[in-house]
């Protein structure tokens, strides 16, 4: 077997793999095959168009119907139908994540002992309504608490004040922010694949994990509290870090590091269907 014909099929392999727990999320959710193939097809054109042009020459529908094996009728149908993603969502769960961030290292939000203080909600210095205008941009204040307390990052107490329950977003009572998550984590996971994929040595990005086969089965509870308790450290160090080397200017870059937890107790060879 030649070398692209075993990278076919390993990328087959992949792709299957991959499909499995998104198939069974669609299915859930009531997305028909039908439509996940019309968003497939739609991220051929759109990458094919953004990124595998000639150099010096402009693509052509022409060239993408070749490269996607798209009929000439249906990427042309596909480039004009205008892009699917919701950046503004995208971004909404970015600055929550900001206003976490800077509650947590900003000292005009902390308390005497440097602990994220309780906030009032209006108020100019030291307000929740001014950590959401310093790190939110124009979201209004009682959204941005709105989005907050419903990933219970937040609760609002008897005397009116604004108290920080954990320093991360996770909105687990809201299915659809929940559903994009899915689609920003997994989509920088596998970017950031692909760049390793692509990079020599010295300029591949970290992307490490530990895994263990052999655990008993008892022992879960205690790695499970162990690795959010050691993770969620590192990750509030990390982000202190980021805080301290923002700047003001519009050119700025995007960084993220994460971490996830998963465990599967299936015998081996079957996929957890939990």
């Amino acid at each position: 077997m030649d070398t692209l014909t075993r990278s076919h099929q390993i990328l087959t392999e992949t792709v299957y793999r991959i499909m499995r727990p998104l198939a069974r999320i669609l299915l859930r959710n009531g997305i028909a095959f039908q439509t996940f193939a019309e968003v497939a097809k739609k991220a051929f054109v759109d990458i094919a168009f953004e990124e595998f042009g000639s150099p010096g020459r402009k693509q052509t529908i022409s060239r993408v119907s070749a490269l996607t094996g798209l009929t000439r009728k249906e990427t042309k149908r596909l480039h004009e139908l205008g892009h699917l993603l919701d950046e503004g969502a995208t971004w909404r769960y970015n600055r929550a994540i900001r206003v976490l961030s800077g509650w947590v290292n900003d000292p005009e939000f902390q308390d005497e002992d440097g602990r994220p203080a309780r906030l009032p909600v209006e108020g100019e210095r030291g307000s929740f309504h001014n950590l959401v205008r310093k790190y939110s941009g124009d979201i209004p204040t009682q959204a941005m608490l709105a989005v907050l307390e419903s990933g219970r990052s937040v609760a609002r107490e008897a005397d009116g004040r604004v108290r920080l329950l954990r320093a991360a977003y996770l909105p687990a009572d809201d299915p659809e922010e929940g559903l994009r998550i899915l689609g920003t984590d997994t989509a920088e996971l596998i970017a950031t694949i692909d760049h390793n994929l692509r990079s020599g040595p010295d300029a591949r990005w970290f992307q490490r994990k530990v895994s263990n086969a052999g655990v008993r089965p008892g022992d879960l509870p205690a790695f499970r509290a162990l690795a959010a308790e050691r993770a969620q450290a590192l990750l509030e160090e990390l982000d202190e870090w980021l805080a301290a080397h923002e700047t003001d200017e519009e050119q700025g870059c995007y960084a993220s590091l994460g971490i996830y937890y998963h465990q599967d107790c299936s015998t081996p060879g079957e996929e957890n269907r939990r």
